[in-house]
């Protein structure tokens, strides 16, 4: 990771692209699965980490993690001045807005950081010290998600990790736009994408997938959903598969991380 200088903020300026809605999968997994540890918290504080050129991603977090969690504040955090003076007409109660990058400058500690399409552009190598960097920020019980999505949110995959590091990897999708589960290797997270080769867990995985899918090609007929989860179910003999049939429902599943990590 870049070095610079204690009185700014770490990191670097990302492309800053977004659309509205493009993390409702993440958003609303994040509130299904941590919604409990958010109503816990004393002080229910979430960070959007790089929302990028528009504020949307920030706004429709408070909203989504509030159907869960109605304490929760959310702020959002840029390294680029103009995009948060930009948006800081939208900030209102439990909605703030900051300068920053991967220090995380908020009070205390927050009980989620979410940072989705950030770490593209940083070299694989960096990966493990920024985890390490934004997991040390976290609150006891505290969730970071990683990952990241296509323009338009069909697509998603994410690590979450806690303060003692990553522990799982969940693949999404709008079911009605795949052809095979290996079409979301290209949105592999960072510390994933470069390890989508013949030898490497997270490789074996999609294969395995996508013989499961078309294993389960007779259940099209009832639709792509109950194809998706005839194909999970079949994947949870061979693969430590750790939801359920409920998220399996929309169009997900989740694995430990310790079965994808790459080698070495």
């Amino acid at each position: 990771m870049r070095t610079p200088a204690a009185s700014r903020p770490v990191g670097t300026v990302t492309r800053g692209t977004t659309n509205p809605n493009r993390l409702r999968r993440m958003d609303r997994w994040i509130a299904a699965t941590h919604g409990a540890a958010l109503r816990r918290a004393s002080d229910p504080v979430a960070v959007d980490l790089g929302y990028g050129a528009a504020p949307w991603t920030a706004v429709e977090l408070l909203s989504r993690l509030r159907t869960a969690a109605p304490r929760t504040r959310v702020v959002g955090v840029e390294i680029d001045p103009v995009r948060v003076a930009a948006a800081r007409p939208y900030e209102r109660e439990g909605l703030a807005f900051r300068h920053g990058g991967f220090e995380v400058p908020v009070p205390g500690r927050p009980v989620l950081i979410r940072a989705a399409n950030v770490l593209r552009q940083y070299d694989e190598a960096e990966v493990a010290r920024v985890w390490r960097q934004l997991c040390a920020r976290l609150a006891p019980g505290g969730l970071l998600v990683e990952g990241t999505c296509d323009e338009i949110g069909r697509r998603h995959v994410w690590v979450a990790l806690g303060p003692e590091g990553p522990r799982t990897v969940t693949f999404a999708t709008r079911l009605g736009s795949l052809e095979r589960p290996s079409d979301l290797a290209e949105r592999l997270p960072k510390a994933l994408i470069h390890r989508n080769v013949p030898g490497e867990p997270v490789h074996a995985f999609l294969r395995d997938f996508d013989r499961a899918w078309a294993a389960a090609a007779p259940y099209a007929s009832y639709g792509a959903r109950q194809r998706w989860m005839r194909a999970v179910r079949d994947l949870t003999a061979d693969w430590p598969v750790t939801d359920a049939p409920g998220r399996w429902r929309q169009g997900e599943v989740t694995v430990d991380w310790a079965a994808l990590a790459p080698v070495g």
